[in-house]
């Protein structure tokens, strides 16, 4: 049986409504729900998460050499600041980076536009046993694409249905997602790309275009509320995440996954092989 734990489920507190329409306005980015109370109380709760993540991901690496074929993929969707870069940091750094398997998408490449849009998607998917990582993912075919109109919109519109589709053949194929919105706000990502500029260290992480996408802040939104109201289901569900503050976005994350690698229960799979005889030759050596 799985061991009982106390905690209130994030799950529940994040989650987003199936069949009820998304309006980003009336969350908080800076809101901390459930959150362990401040920056130093959740710095040292996520950290506390680190050995029971580490532990479940090993039982998960091992169950698939016994043939489980059971796997997690975290999705990752903000505007940009919002911290996906961030959450791979500090969130998947408390794992094995061996059994992970992460994945930035940016633009497509003329090989990847030659295909069909889920198709560098399906090549990126993590493997049995593996955690995969999405930084972006196949949610930008109806987020940039419908903002900058870089496929017609009706072929836009039937995407939504076709990326239903393929992530309930995922998870019928023994995949768990965890889609994550990343929900900051505006005054938080003038506040963080002034922060970039004001470190010499922090210029390579900036683009002058991030100023042009500023002002298309208003579609995105747009585009956001029809993409998590459109593709949120009970085989792939979206967690609204606040991430005006990075240390509740990182507890946050990983209490997600905790919760679902403690649903999952992963068994390390028996020995195939007469352990008591093995141990007798060992102790038999000269």
């Amino acid at each position: 049986m799985a061991k009982k734990h106390d905690e209130t489920p994030l799950r529940g507190l994040l989650r987003l409504p199936v069949g009820e329409s998304v309006d980003l306005s009336a969350h908080d980015a800076g809101a901390t729900p459930g959150g362990p109370g401040g920056k130093s109380a959740g710095h040292a709760a996520t950290a506390r998460l680190g050995k029971e993540l580490a532990g479940l991901q090993e039982r998960l690496w091992a169950a698939a050499t016994a043939g489980d074929r059971r796997r997690l993929l975290l999705v990752l969707q903000g505007m940009d600041t919002s911290g996906k870069g961030g959450t791979v940091k500090h969130v998947i750094g408390l794992f094995d980076p061996a059994g992970c398997r992460i994945r930035a998408f940016k633009a497509p490449t003329p090989e990847e536009r030659r295909h069909d849009f889920l198709w560098r998607v399906e090549q990126a998917l993590p493997r049995p046993g593996e955690i995969g990582i999405f930084d972006r993912s196949h949610y930008e075919d109806v987020l940039i694409a419908k903002v900058r109109s870089l496929a017609p919109q009706d072929e836009i519109e039937s995407r939504y249905a076709r990326i239903n589709t393929f992530e309930k053949a995922l998870a019928d194929d023994g995949v768990t997602l965890v889609k994550c919105f990343l929900h900051i706000s505006r005054d938080e990502q003038r506040r963080r790309l002034l922060r970039r500029l004001d470190r010499p260290d922090k210029h390579w992480k900036f683009d002058p275009r991030d100023i042009e996408e500023r002002a298309l802040w208003p579609a995105y939104r747009q585009a956001y509320e029809a993409a998590l109201t459109r593709c949120v289901t009970p085989a792939a569900p979206w967690y609204l995440v606040p991430a005006d503050h990075k240390w509740y976005r990182n507890w946050a994350i990983s209490r997600l996954l905790l919760e679902h690698l403690r649903e999952l229960d992963p068994r390390y799979p028996e020995a195939d092989f007469d352990v008591a005889e093995c141990r007798t030759r060992l102790l038999r050596e000269s």
